[in-house]
């Protein structure tokens, strides 16, 4: 068994009905799924569409999750946004009772400065009753999270790693060089999960393991037991696949795919659209080229 948050965490999918509410029985159907290969689940992350769900919602998501974890995964919930006093009261109003740890991505739009990111997640990290996973993706946030700052955040006993979705390995060397030796090194990107391991990182919280949780889950265990061969065999499967999942905005693509497979309908809320036909098209050529399980 591997360490907590090692391995694959899938960022789980936010399933909706036709008339775009939260369909609950999907909900607890992809769990499953994810929960056959999955290490750990990420719920209310950006894969799960949080900036378009209530808070009322929110809470129900992830009572639902708890009630349905029948095989017990550590769960890390996603808490963050770019008003630190808004971030503060969600984390007191939300009941993280069974939830592992929470996921606060960088502030965005606003973008402050290296000393206001530092205030931002050392007031999160305080109060958090649970720990707290640092996310980092400045195509999304417009600011990128520096290896000084990681450093200096990493020495807060509540902040015990980073999903790193800056896709620049020299900055996970550095973060690895400059932290302390348990700080997770997490990959927030699917492709540069080996890479990241190669360097010193823990694992993935992923995208594409919605769709194929067992198959991506050997990737990333292959890596970790230092058999790179294998995992680079393996991962070049997923190569022409995964732009596939982003070219229309993300969940829009893996929802495709999950459609595709039978598990779920691919509905997202505006101001996504669901996947185009000729996406479709192209994501299922590309499926069956490569040899994967189109059925359930």
């Amino acid at each position: 068994m591997l360490p907590k948050f090692h391995g694959l965490g899938v960022a789980m999918v936010t399933p909706f009905k036709k008339n775009l509410q939260i369909d609950f029985e999907g909900l607890v159907t992809i769990l499953a799924h994810i929960s056959t290969g999955a290490d750990y689940v990420v719920v209310q992350g950006t894969t799960g569409e949080s900036v378009t769900i209530t808070k009322q919602e929110k809470k129900k998501i992830l009572a639902t999750v708890k009630a349905n974890n029948f095989k017990n995964l550590p769960l890390v919930y996603g808490i963050g946004g770019n008003d630190t006093k808004k971030v503060l009261e969600e984390i007191k109003e939300t009941n993280l009772e069974g939830v592992d740890a929470i996921l606060s991505v960088c502030p965005y739009y606003n973008k402050p400065g290296k000393k206001g990111v530092v205030i931002h997640f050392k007031a999160i990290a305080d109060a958090s009753p649970v720990p707290v996973i640092l996310y980092n993706i400045p195509s999304r946030t417009g600011i990128n999270l520096a290896p000084d700052a990681i450093a200096e955040l990493a020495q807060h006993p509540n902040i015990i790693g980073i999903k790193e979705a800056s896709c620049v390995i020299e900055q996970c060397m550095e973060i690895y060089r400059d932290c302390p030796e348990d700080f997770m090194i997490i990959s927030g990107d699917d492709v540069q999960a080996l890479p990241i391991i190669a360097v010193g990182g823990v694992g993935v919280m992923s995208v594409v393991g919605n769709a194929y949780p067992i198959e991506f889950a050997e990737v990333i265990h292959s890596a970790l037991a230092n058999d790179f061969k294998k995992s680079r065999n393996l991962l070049s499967k997923f190569l022409r696949i995964d732009p596939l999942l982003y070219e229309e905005g993300n969940p829009v693509g893996v929802k495709k795919i999950l459609e595709t497979r039978g598990i779920i309908k691919s509905y997202v809320r505006p101001p996504l659209y669901p996947a185009s036909k000729d996406l479709g098209k192209r994501q299922l050529e590309t499926l069956i080229k490569d040899g994967f399980t189109i059925s359930k």
